[in-house]
């Protein structure tokens, strides 16, 4: 039985453990040295005497064997995991912070390769006893460009690791509070670091002006003679080229793969919302989400580290790439680990046409976010709120399986969302299988009221849409309910300190609720209040007056029941037409 637990334990490991894990393994080995170097730097704030003291405890550590072979080796394979991004990476359209990452990264060989082989090499193959004295004076007296060069090294490596640990970390529950303390480190250690290096450098430039001091510090023994130097140079010359030649033939890789791949032929990735793109083969789905501008949610980037990419594969499922023991860890560890639908699109690269949906919509595109507007709690307006509801969402839940039926809910939320934010409302609350929009924000009450109607209609449009796409996949079609009212009410953000919700509380936001659970007993998908038809300019004969009770209100309150939703778009129609 423990024999059983183990090797399950360990093939769970094996299929979470991927390239990413390697970069990340070899980076934080890489990372530690930083640390301990910077903090050796640092020294230099008290002493030239006590920078050196520090380095031999520091080189005692990571020149023994065991440390030197796991140092070098984590070196060598990160540079080229380094190479093998660039020529993986199918688009340049990167967030700035991984475009940095990646530069910096690949900059980072050239800028050392001088230093390593004038200080580490030189010591194993000539048997130089270079310390900070001897470097400094090559630094700052011999070759005082050098110096800067030292200096962006020190930043071009601090700052790819910090890049590289914060994609890590980001998605760590502790994150957020873990993060003011980790920024404050990041930025004390480095900078202490150089100042000890140039309060080191001061005191070597004054020193050097001895004879007795060159003597004792400049001798063969510790820094060689000129041939030797030369034979340095030549070194860090080819090393360098051979390490440009190294970046020029990823590029030419990348070049002949674009040949085989365009004679390959092409796939077409068809999107839920109706959008078509086609793709040369080898592309994964989030790739090419990127390369055509297409919003897809992706929290760790493409790093197969979280599973927001998700996508549900429509159709048969046979012809699609095995999933790589990475994702298929990532999918058993969401619960997907069965479904041969679900699949990541950070790592799916299909060799044939797919069709899919996207199961987190996309914040770029869903998200009404960037047309927010700074409000102070308490501030009065005059809004128009409507409510939309999911009709038979009970009776759905018992026909699927709980993760379809999130899904359905999902895209159904998604397209009442479209709805609203085309016609220039803002999605607010999400409450199980209904949503509340607010309409009013950036217009006046007329403009908000028509808005609201309209919006009402081309809910109808995108859910026809959904039914005829979601097809059999449902056991009947998605039917909805749409309450609208307007009137004053208070906006703001409310909630606790750690969590706040902007929304609007009062009692016309109550009484859109209220019409939205009518429109089950007027059987019909949209009930609007008079407010509304007045507002909005809509003549008394637009549709039949109905006077109903409003729980919670003693008074009675006409309103207007529309049989059918999509009744509503020439109403739309007209308004655009009056506006223009």
């Amino acid at each position: 039985m423990a024999e059983r637990s183990i090797a399950a334990s360990f093939l769970r490991f094996q299929r979470s453990f991927g390239i990413r894990q390697v970069r990340l393994v070899t980076g934080l080995i890489l990372f530690s040295y930083l640390i301990s170097h910077f903090t050796n730097h640092a020294l230099g704030n008290i002493s030239v005497p006590a920078m050196e003291e520090g380095m031999t405890y520091h080189l005692a550590f990571w020149r023994s064997w065991p440390v030197t072979i796991v140092f070098y080796t984590a070196a060598l394979t990160h540079m080229s995991l380094g190479l093998w991004a660039l020529y993986t990476r199918r688009q340049f359209r990167w967030v700035t912070t991984e475009m940095i990452q990646l530069v910096f990264g690949l900059s980072i060989p050239v800028l050392v390769i001088g230093h390593l082989v004038g200080i580490r090499l030189a010591a194993s193959l000539l048997g130089h006893d270079k310390l900070y004295a001897q470097a400094f004076f090559a630094y700052w007296v011999y070759r005082p460009h050098v110096m800067w060069m030292l200096y962006a090294v020190l930043i071009v490596a601090w700052v790819h690791g910090c890049i590289g640990l914060f994609f890590w970390l980001r998605t760590k529950l502790w994150f957020k509070k873990a993060a003011g303390p980790l920024l404050a480190f990041a930025i004390f250690l480095p900078t202490v670091a150089m100042l000890g290096l140039y309060q080191g450098g001061r005191a070597i430039v004054r020193a050097s002006a001895s004879p007795e001091w060159r003597a004792d510090n400049l001798n063969t023994g510790k820094v060689g003679t000129g041939a030797d130097q030369i034979l340095l140079d030549n070194i860090v010359q080819y090393a360098l080229y051979v390490y440009l030649g190294l970046i020029v033939l990823v590029f030419v890789a990348r070049g002949v793969r674009a040949i085989m791949e365009r004679r390959g032929g092409l796939v077409r990735l068809s999107y839920g919302d109706g959008q078509t793109i086609q793709i040369p083969k080898g592309l994964s789905v989030l790739e090419a989400s990127t390369r055509f501008n297409i919003p897809h949610s992706s929290v760790c980037g493409g790093r197969a580290r979280c599973s927001t990419c998700r996508i549900r594969v429509i159709g048969d499922c046979a012809a699609l790439p095995k999933p790589s023991s990475r994702e298929a860890f990532v999918l058993e560890r969401v619960g997907c680990g069965n479904d041969p639908a679900i699949r990541l699109a950070c790592q799916l690269r299909p060799k044939s046409d797919v069709a899919f949906f996207q199961i987190f919509p996309a914040r770029a595109g869903a998200s009404a976010l960037s047309q927010a507007i700074q409000t102070h709690a308490g501030k009065e307006r005059y809004l128009v709120s409507m409510f939309v509801d999911l009709r038979g969402s009970t009776k759905l839940a018992e026909k699927l399986l709980p993760f379809d039926t999130v899904f359905i809910i999902n895209r159904f939320l998604t397209a009442v969302s479209q709805a609203v934010v085309e016609c220039g409302g803002r999605p607010n609350q999400f409450v199980g299988d209904g949503q509340l929009a607010l309409f009013g924000l950036h217009t006046d009450p007329q403009t908000a009221c028509r808005q609201a109607i309209t919006a009402a209609g081309r809910i109808s449009i995108h859910v026809d849409e959904l039914n005829k796409f979601l097809g059999k996949d449902v056991p009947e079609p998605l039917r909805f309910g749409v309450g609208i009212h307007g009137g004053e009410v208070i906006i703001g953000d409310i909630g606790s300190h750690d969590h706040t919700v902007f929304t609007a509380l009062g009692d016309a936001v109550n009484v859109t609720a209220r019409l939205q659970d009518m429109t089950k007993q007027l059987t019909c998908e949209v009930v609007l209040s008079d407010e509304v038809r007045k507002t909005a300019g809509l003549p008394e004969k637009t549709w039949p007056p109905v006077e109903v009770p409003i729980r919670g209100r003693a008074e009675p309150m006409i309103v207007h029941a529309v049989k059918k939703a999509e009744t509503l778009l020439k109403l739309g129609d007209d308004f655009a037409s009056a506006a223009a």
